[in-house]
Protein backbone atom coordinates (compact mmCIF):
# COMPACT_ATOMS: atom_id res chain seq x y z
CA UNK A 1 0.00 0.00 0.00
CA UNK A 2 2.79 2.41 0.85
CA UNK A 3 4.40 1.88 -2.57
CA UNK A 4 1.22 3.00 -4.34
CA UNK A 5 0.62 5.98 -2.08
CA UNK A 6 4.09 7.55 -2.51
CA UNK A 7 3.96 7.79 -6.33
CA UNK A 8 0.42 9.13 -6.17
CA UNK A 9 1.44 11.74 -3.61
CA UNK A 10 4.42 12.80 -5.72
CA UNK A 11 2.26 13.01 -8.85
CA UNK A 12 -0.24 15.18 -6.99
CA UNK A 13 2.44 17.51 -5.67
CA UNK A 14 4.03 17.80 -9.11
CA UNK A 15 0.75 18.81 -10.74
CA UNK A 16 0.03 21.23 -7.89
CA UNK A 17 3.40 22.95 -8.31
CA UNK A 18 2.87 23.23 -12.07
CA UNK A 19 -0.53 24.84 -11.46
CA UNK A 20 0.93 27.21 -8.87
CA UNK A 21 3.64 28.35 -11.29
CA UNK A 22 1.08 29.09 -13.98
CA UNK A 23 -1.28 30.72 -11.49
CA UNK A 24 1.35 33.36 -10.73
CA UNK A 25 0.57 35.14 -14.02
CA UNK A 26 -2.26 37.65 -13.76
CA UNK A 27 -5.47 36.75 -15.61
CA UNK A 28 -5.67 39.87 -17.78
CA UNK A 29 -3.26 42.07 -19.71
CA UNK A 30 -3.32 45.05 -22.06
CA UNK A 31 -0.89 44.91 -25.00
CA UNK A 32 -0.01 48.27 -26.59
CA UNK A 33 1.26 48.01 -30.18
CA UNK A 34 1.48 49.56 -33.60
CA UNK A 35 -1.48 48.54 -35.81
CA UNK A 36 0.69 46.98 -38.54
CA UNK A 37 2.81 44.77 -36.24
CA UNK A 38 1.88 41.10 -36.63
CA UNK A 39 4.50 39.77 -34.19
CA UNK A 40 2.74 41.72 -31.43
CA UNK A 41 -0.46 39.85 -32.23
CA UNK A 42 1.50 36.57 -32.08
CA UNK A 43 2.86 37.53 -28.63
CA UNK A 44 -0.71 38.24 -27.48
CA UNK A 45 -1.73 34.75 -28.67
CA UNK A 46 1.24 33.31 -26.76
CA UNK A 47 0.04 34.95 -23.54
CA UNK A 48 -3.51 33.78 -24.22
CA UNK A 49 -2.23 30.21 -24.59
CA UNK A 50 -0.91 30.60 -21.02
CA UNK A 51 -4.40 31.55 -19.78
CA UNK A 52 -4.05 35.35 -19.88
CA UNK A 53 -6.95 37.33 -21.40
CA UNK A 54 -5.22 39.96 -23.58
CA UNK A 55 -6.76 43.20 -24.85
CA UNK A 56 -4.78 44.79 -27.70
CA UNK A 57 -4.62 48.56 -28.13
CA UNK A 58 -3.29 49.52 -31.56
CA UNK A 59 -3.83 53.27 -31.60
CA UNK A 60 -1.82 54.28 -28.53
CA UNK A 61 1.12 56.69 -28.59
CA UNK A 62 3.88 54.11 -28.06
CA UNK A 63 6.41 56.73 -26.93
CA UNK A 64 4.00 57.90 -24.23
CA UNK A 65 3.29 54.31 -23.13
CA UNK A 66 7.01 53.44 -22.91
CA UNK A 67 7.71 56.67 -21.01
CA UNK A 68 4.86 55.97 -18.57
CA UNK A 69 6.12 52.40 -18.08
CA UNK A 70 9.69 53.56 -17.42
CA UNK A 71 11.28 51.56 -20.25
CA UNK A 72 14.98 52.51 -20.47
CA UNK A 73 16.20 54.33 -23.58
CA UNK A 74 17.58 51.88 -26.12
CA UNK A 75 15.90 48.86 -24.47
CA UNK A 76 12.56 49.06 -26.24
CA UNK A 77 10.76 46.66 -28.50
CA UNK A 78 7.68 46.71 -30.70
CA UNK A 79 5.07 46.31 -27.95
CA UNK A 80 4.56 47.04 -24.28
CA UNK A 81 2.23 45.02 -22.06
CA UNK A 82 0.60 46.07 -18.79
CA UNK A 83 -0.07 42.93 -16.74
CA UNK A 84 -0.99 43.11 -13.08
CA UNK A 85 1.19 45.73 -11.40
CA UNK A 86 4.00 45.26 -13.95
CA UNK A 87 5.02 46.17 -17.47
CA UNK A 88 6.51 43.73 -19.99
CA UNK A 89 8.59 45.23 -22.76
CA UNK A 90 8.91 43.11 -25.89
CA UNK A 91 9.06 39.39 -26.56
CA UNK A 92 9.97 38.16 -23.07
CA UNK A 93 10.00 34.32 -22.98
CA UNK A 94 7.61 32.53 -20.64
CA UNK A 95 10.42 31.08 -18.48
CA UNK A 96 11.47 34.63 -17.57
CA UNK A 97 7.88 35.77 -16.98
CA UNK A 98 7.12 32.85 -14.68
CA UNK A 99 10.27 33.45 -12.63
CA UNK A 100 9.56 37.19 -12.52
CA UNK A 101 5.95 36.81 -11.34
CA UNK A 102 6.93 34.14 -8.81
CA UNK A 103 9.53 36.50 -7.32
CA UNK A 104 7.38 39.65 -7.65
CA UNK A 105 10.37 42.01 -7.33
CA UNK A 106 10.08 45.69 -6.43
CA UNK A 107 10.52 46.98 -9.98
CA UNK A 108 8.34 48.43 -12.74
CA UNK A 109 8.76 45.58 -15.17
CA UNK A 110 10.76 43.14 -17.24
CA UNK A 111 11.94 43.40 -20.82
CA UNK A 112 13.83 42.01 -23.76
CA UNK A 113 15.24 44.62 -26.13
CA UNK A 114 14.60 44.43 -29.85
CA UNK A 115 12.82 41.59 -31.56
CA UNK A 116 15.09 38.54 -31.14
CA UNK A 117 14.46 35.62 -33.49
CA UNK A 118 12.98 32.58 -31.79
CA UNK A 119 11.26 34.42 -28.95
CA UNK A 120 7.48 34.14 -28.50
CA UNK A 121 5.89 35.89 -31.46
CA UNK A 122 9.11 35.97 -33.53
CA UNK A 123 9.52 33.17 -36.06
CA UNK A 124 12.70 31.18 -36.46
CA UNK A 125 15.15 29.32 -34.30
CA UNK A 126 17.02 30.94 -31.43
CA UNK A 127 20.37 32.23 -32.69
CA UNK A 128 21.81 33.90 -29.59
CA UNK A 129 21.19 34.17 -25.83
CA UNK A 130 18.28 36.33 -24.71
CA UNK A 131 19.36 39.00 -22.20
CA UNK A 132 16.29 39.76 -20.12
CA UNK A 133 16.36 42.83 -17.88
CA UNK A 134 14.23 44.42 -15.18
CA UNK A 135 13.57 48.14 -15.17
CA UNK A 136 12.35 51.02 -13.06
CA UNK A 137 12.34 54.73 -13.80
CA UNK A 138 14.12 54.28 -17.15
CA UNK A 139 17.02 52.31 -15.60
CA UNK A 140 17.74 48.68 -16.54
CA UNK A 141 19.29 45.90 -14.47
CA UNK A 142 20.26 42.46 -15.74
CA UNK A 143 17.72 39.83 -14.73
CA UNK A 144 18.57 36.58 -16.53
CA UNK A 145 20.02 35.15 -19.70
CA UNK A 146 18.13 32.40 -21.49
Amino acid sequence: MRRVFTPLLLAGLTSLSATAAQAALPETATLYKNPQCLCCDAYARHLEAQGVDVSAVSDADMNEIKTRAGVPYGKGSCHTVKIGDYWIEGHVPMAALEAFFDEAPATAGIGLAGMPIGTPGMPGAKTEPYHVYTFSEHEAASYMTL
